[in-house]
């Protein structure tokens, strides 16, 4: 495993093989606790959080032999930090094409920090319907909780600073799959559309969402 991420002094915790076993690893978690795939909608937070949702849907197909209902989902308009006058909030489209009442449904993002992206995702979520329960799968949980949320399924612990920044990178969108953590002096610039970029969790940058921290 490489030891630098992309030239930014950071180490990498998780490269392309780590990534896949950990999700693997969720996968089989997911069918045990909930005995097999019925009844199960998995639903990723955008962004990242989506990519690694459709990953764990074929997953589970693999196991179980069924098509197993994925969406994504947008927290913008949930965020705790719109009411502040937050930068240039981007809003991105909720996909899910699927009844929510009855079933449970898994939330899956990238990184889990302060809990505040989880809770703007269920709060968006009770608006398509009552699920029968919510459950939570992240890839990282880099810990720095500042509400009572807690991941079902973990791939990843990883004790930081609550200065340093964690930077996910998933072949999707990034062209590489790759979870690292730079120093707080590293500096990750903004993709232009269509380019390479990263999903940046970073204490202070977060009230919610993908402007950083989770």
């Amino acid at each position: 495993m490489s030891t630098r991420a992309g030239g930014r002094g950071g180490r990498v915790v998780l490269d392309r093989a780590g990534i896949q076993r950990a999700l693997a690893r969720i996968a089989h978690e997911i069918v045990e606790r909930n005995k097999g795939a019925d009844g199960l909608g998995i639903v990723g937070i955008r962004s990242r959080g989506d990519h690694l949702a459709a990953r764990l849907c074929r997953e589970i197909a693999k196991l179980e032999q069924v098509e197993v209902p994925c969406g994504a989902i947008d927290i913008t308009l949930y965020r705790d930090d719109l009411s502040r006058g937050a930068d240039h909030p981007l809003f991105q489209i909720t996909d899910i094409p699927w009844e929510v009442d009855g079933k449970t449904i898994l939330l899956v993002d990238d990184v889990l920090f302060t809990g505040r992206t989880v809770r703007a995702a269920m709060d968006s979520l009770m608006d398509f319907g009552r699920p029968l329960a919510i459950q939570l799968a992240v890839l990282v949980d880099r810990g720095h909780r500042e509400l009572p949320i807690r991941a079902d399924y973990v791939g990843k612990n990883l004790p930081t600073q609550r200065s340093e920044r964690v930077w996910v990178r998933l072949e999707e969108s990034d062209q590489i799959d790759e979870v690292a953590i730079l120093p707080a002096a590293a500096r990750v610039a903004p993709a232009a559309k269509g380019a390479p970029g990263g999903s940046d969790t970073t204490a202070g940058r977060e009230r919610v969402g993908r402007s950083g921290g989770h």
